[in-house]
């Protein structure tokens, strides 16, 4: 049975997502995309087709949608008899988005975490603060909504949650590493939405240590992680999506998210915070005009899936895990190695979308065949990992694991198989 999809969002992201819904369209179905611009949605529609990338012939179908309208969302999932909403919009329209779902019985999937346009890092744990308050609703209308399905959030959380059920007796921390060792050539751009990237670095920066919230000023705590392909990266401290879930559900006193940050971006980013020209809070020129001086600095730079055409290099994102294994000290690392312009071979963008679009449409076709389908809200690392991980690897991210056995491709499903199978001749014998 084939599972109809609406995209909602037609940035970098929803480039993605809908070339990897056609490159599977025979699960998957008829291809929805929305978004405000209508000419993206038609852009990204020629592109799957100069592409090549549709699995078998299928429908792709472009549609204007403001997705903060809830009943306008809803009337369009009915009308394209989707089953499936993969939102990759604006982090500001997550809970519209969500909501539509739920009425309609869509399953829902995002890749982060939602946003009130008003503020900025509010009380962790983020989650609390808007999604999960309707998880009840979720179960009531059988809804499946899976919550930042992203890379980090998202297969970040995967990973965790395979090293916590099996590599390990007890976890006692995980570190996030996110690395961007490839270059774009501009004097200045964002890798993703400018709006949403700077958000996310302008206030506290909160940690999960010692089984409490940690505060810090971005840029505070610095450190050098040696990672491979990537090499030695120096990394900064920064509060991020999925250490909201992750604290709350997995158990681990340690949890830390760590981003690479050239000396270029951080003096660009410094002048344009101290200007004021990087707050979310509106300001009235002396022509009479009220601007949000954030929403100009996102208007003067270059749209992030500009940049996928001269971008090389490779991208990093793993778990470095740390804890105990039959009373020895043990640490694993689990990873993705991305390039840049491998993914502008295949689908025209640049890895940091491909990163984060390659996983929801992964986590959709889990839904589409009862893999992950459950009725109910979940953040990833509820969710069991080995399915997740072992379709990436077929998709275009692979995973790899680096341990005291050395480093090699993680196929948790083959491996699972290898054993039930050895188990087997076992009993037999």
């Amino acid at each position: 049975m084939k599972h109809n999809v609406l995209i909602i969002g037609a940035g970098g992201v929803g480039h993605v997502v809908a070339h990897k819904c056609a490159q599977n369209n025979e699960l998957l179905g008829d291809i929805h995309i929305a978004s405000r611009t209508l000419g993206k949605c038609h852009a990204i529609i020629e592109s799957v087709h100069d592409k090549g990338s549709l699995q078998q012939p299928g429908q792709l179908q472009a549609h204007a949608l403001d997705a903060m309208d809830v009943e306008a969302t809803s009337a369009l999932i009915r009308a394209t008899r989707s089953d499936i909403v993969i939102n990759v919009g604006a982090p500001f329209v997550n809970m519209s988005v969500l909501e539509a779902c739920i009425q309609t019985g869509a399953a829902y999937l995002d890749t982060a975490i939602h946003e009130d346009p008003a503020k900025v890092c509010e009380t962790p744990p983020w989650y609390a603060n808007y999604e999960w308050k309707r998880r009840q609703a979720c179960r009531e209308a059988g809804v499946t909504a899976v919550l930042g399905v992203g890379f980090d959030p998202g297969v970040v959380n995967a990973y965790a949650r395979y090293a916590v059920d099996h590599c390990f007796d007890r976890v006692d921390s995980i570190d996030i590493v996110d690395i961007n060792a490839g270059s774009h050539g501009r004097y200045f751009a964002t890798n993703f939405d400018p709006e949403t990237n700077f958000r996310e670095f302008t206030s506290t920066v909160w940690s999960w240590e010692n089984n409490a919230w940690q505060a810090n000023a971005m840029f505070e705590r610095r450190k050098e992680w040696d990672m491979p392909v990537t090499g030695k990266t120096t990394c900064y401290l920064t509060g991020h999506d999925e250490l909201h879930s992750m604290s709350q559900n997995l158990g681990v006193p340690d949890i830390r998210f760590w981003m690479s940050f050239g000396e270029h971006y951080i003096n660009v980013f410094s002048v344009l915070k101290n200007l004021g020209l990087l707050s979310e809070q509106p300001v009235r020129t002396a022509r009479g005009q009220t601007v949000v001086p954030l929403e100009v600095v996102k208007a003067v730079l270059p749209d992030p899936a500009s940049l996928a055409p001269d971008y090389t290099g490779q991208t990093f994102i793993g778990d470095v895990v740390r804890g105990r294994k039959g009373g020895k000290p043990e640490e694993v690392l689990i990873y993705n190695v991305c390039d840049h312009a491998a993914c502008f071979d295949e689908v025209g963008s640049q890895a940091i979308s491909y990163t984060a679009g390659v996983p929801a449409v992964a986590a959709a076709l889990l839904i589409a065949d009862g893999t992950w389908d459950r009725g109910t809200m979940a953040n990833v690392e509820d969710l069991d990992p080995r399915p997740f991980i072992a379709l990436m690897n077929r998709m275009g991210l692979a995973t790899r694991i680096r341990d005291a056995k050395g480093d090699r491709l993680l196929d948790p499903v083959t491996q699972v198989a290898r054993k039930e199978r050895v188990a087997v001749r076992a009993n037999a014998q």
